[in-house]
């Protein structure tokens, strides 16, 4: 993981706003937000394994993803680039779960924080500029 500054750091603005505003560069809500927190995501690789994510926290209200607008006022946190290598295939020692019987049959990371990099980072630079750039305006 490698962290980048930028001028979005503590801005606090309303969840559905900033959704708004990171759509239009292609970030998406990622799938781990809560109520209080979450993050934006934007791939920078064709295999989805490099991403610029920004993070936020819930300063007032509660969010939903899956709603078309909240009351929930959020600060911007600081956006990080991150890299995950993943194992190929399926999980061979993968075993049922106590609850729903379901299978995972997916395996764990090789690497969940791999070595990012100079180029993604230069990359996702550019692109956080740009996102800032757009934000004043």
């Amino acid at each position: 993981m490698k962290t980048l500054s930028s001028s979005l750091e503590q801005v606090q603005e309303s969840f559905d706003s900033v959704r708004e505003h990171l759509h239009e560069f292609d970030f998406a809500l990622g799938g781990n937000w809560d109520y209080d927190h979450g993050y934006f995501d934007h791939y920078l690789d064709e295999d989805h394994l490099v991403w610029l994510r920004i993070p936020f926290q819930v300063v007032t209200g509660r969010i939903d993803g899956d709603a078309e607008s909240t009351d929930a006022i959020v600060e911007v946190g600081t956006p990080f680039v991150l890299k995950h290598v993943y194992n190929e295939g399926l999980d061979q020692d993968a075993e049922a779960e106590t609850y729903g019987a379901l299978i995972d049959q997916f395996q764990t990371p090789l690497d969940p924080d791999a070595k990012i990099e100079d180029k993604w980072v230069k990359e996702a630079a550019g692109l956080l500029h740009k996102v800032e750039q757009a934000w004043i305006q």
